[in-house]
């Protein structure tokens, strides 16, 4: 059960090596973004959790069961159109393994593990996700020059 702030939903960056895990968004009418490539997650159902919102659409669209352990980094973001109630944006680590077992639902054209830089580069991918994945990239290099 949930008592934070209200909220729409959570999108997580699941990060294997250098690469993160995308997938080419279904290409229809009506449909926020259509046709670019994006990150797991979606809107939140019932009174779950940020994380268990960004948990249980992974599992939905890869097949992919996430651990909170694997989780490095959580930020909550103001709506992007006026009237939303803000979403989560998450960052975790997972091994080769877990692509090796992934299962593709049925929302998206197709997935890739695209290197980091190319999703964060890539013209046709979704700018918010972009602009987030690339905050936490830059926070860990500065972590790093210390």
């Amino acid at each position: 059960m949930w008592n934070g702030p209200a909220f729409d939903g959570a999108k997580i960056a699941l990060l294997c090596g250098a690469n993160v895990l995308t997938y080419l968004r279904d290409d229809k009418d009506g449909i926020p973004f259509r046709g670019m490539w994006d990150l797991a997650g979606g809107g939140r159902e019932g009174n779950e959790s940020p994380l268990d919102c960004a948990r249980r659409e992974t599992r939905e669209e890869f097949g992919l069961i996430v651990d909170p352990d694997s989780v490095v980094w959580e930020r909550r973001h103001e709506p992007l159109a006026p009237g939303g109630l803000g979403s989560y944006f998450f960052v975790a680590r997972i091994e080769k393994a877990a692509v090796d077992a992934i299962h593709f639902g049925e929302e998206g054209q197709r997935w890739s593990l695209m290197p980091i830089n190319a999703f964060l580069k890539h013209a046709n991918a979704v700018p918010h996700l972009k602009s987030r994945l690339a905050a936490y990239m830059l926070g860990m290099a500065m972590q790093a020059a210390r």
